[in-house]
């Protein structure tokens, strides 16, 4: 079997979690794990010995023993690290998001282009069984019209040193809404407060307009005393809720909801009939969605083709974050979306073999 040489920057948190997946994937070769933290290096070394360790990016960019670089590094980094590897010749995936802006998006995804490499973002949640579920069930029709996307994802920490918790956490949600949604949004507003002396917002509502009767909220926090990861996604016809915090049902369906007979000349006649059907909790697979996500980055080099979670997806998204940061500077006020719509993912079909 062909492997790809995979290096891996940043040993980190999530970093870890990155070169577990990649380490046990068929179809990768851990070439190299890239650091600044001596310990963090020893570590890896224990953990994985066949791969080389360095301190060094310049060694990875130089080394013919990389085919692919993989951006675990704080946010400030993503441009100039994936624009650099992109110069050498690499494939790159990179953390969420992509970039601070989309203007560095463009510019990644224009050069990825001329170099003719990959470039992805990795959006673990739409390689989850729940969001490919929901995903089935919008495309098929079996909620109806989509109404209402909300969603709530709040903790205590992790609080960052480069960006806000709208950049760090909305990410996430924003990547599922548009991963679900055939529609394109035209105005983002948000509210942000800083606590405790952070320099950064650390509580933000961020809505999500359309041209058409759906809304989208998100509410993200880092001072919340419990974890909570919830979505509802409201349909005429169905409604799901999606609890990534259940170990089993992490997704109900509910058939509820009301019908309205209106008769605008008499008020009297406003008549609402309301539907209390059935709960299903689907059975979902447990492949785990990072184990996955690396998969489609790597048979995505090998077969030439786009990723679930392509370039395209994380522009949507910072496109997303980028008027929604403006409009919290704004103080609330609302923001166009007037940046180019450069297409959507296509629903994609991801294998399940880990």
């Amino acid at each position: 079997m062909q492997k790809i040489k995979v290096a891996i920057v940043g040993g980190g948190y999530w970093g870890q979690n990155l070169i577990r997946n990649f380490w046990e994937v068929d179809e990768c070769e851990l070439a190299f794990i890239c650091d600044l933290d001596p310990k963090a290096l020893a570590r890896a070394q224990r953990r994985y010995p066949t791969a080389q360790v360095t301190r060094h990016y310049r060694e990875l960019l130089d080394s013919p023993r990389v085919d692919a670089i993989v951006l675990a590094t704080p946010v400030s980094t993503h441009y100039e690290f994936a624009r650099q590897a992109l110069l050498a010749g690499k494939h790159v995936l990179v953390e969420k998001p992509l970039a601070r802006s989309t203007a560095e998006v463009l510019d990644l995804m224009e050069l990825a282009e001329k170099q003719g490499k990959l470039l992805m973002v990795d959006h673990t949640f739409l390689y989850t069984a729940a969001v490919r579920r929901m995903k089935e069930m919008v495309s098929r029709g079996e909620i109806g019209d989509m109404l209402y996307f909300d969603s709530v994802r709040i903790n205590l920490g992790l609080v960052q040193s480069d960006i806000n918790v709208m950049w760090d956490l909305a990410p996430h949600d924003f990547a599922i809404l548009n991963y679900l949604c055939d529609s394109d949004p035209i105005a983002v507003s948000a509210v942000g407060a800083r606590h405790l002396g952070c320099p950064y917002e650390n509580i933000a509502y961020i809505t999500v307009r359309y041209d058409s009767p759906l809304i989208a909220h998100f509410h993200v926090n880092w001072l919340s005393p419990v974890k909570v990861r919830t979505t509802l996604v409201g349909g005429s016809s169905k409604m799901i809720v999606y609890d990534d915090m259940e170990s089993s049902e992490k997704i109900k369906v509910y058939d509820r909801g009301f019908t309205v007979n209106h008769d605008p000349e008499r008020r009297e006649r406003l008549l609402t009939g309301y539907r209390n059907g059935d709960m299903l909790a689907p059975n979902l697979e447990t492949t785990e969605a990072l184990r996955l996500m690396a998969r489609d980055f790597l048979c995505s080099i090998l077969e030439n083709r786009q990723p679930l979670s392509d370039a395209v997806s994380g522009y949507r998204v910072v496109r997303l974050l980028e008027a929604a940061q403006q409009s919290i500077e704004k103080n609330g006020r609302e923001v166009t979306l007037l940046g180019p719509e450069i297409g959507r993912p296509a629903a994609k079909v991801v294998s399940m073999r880990a």
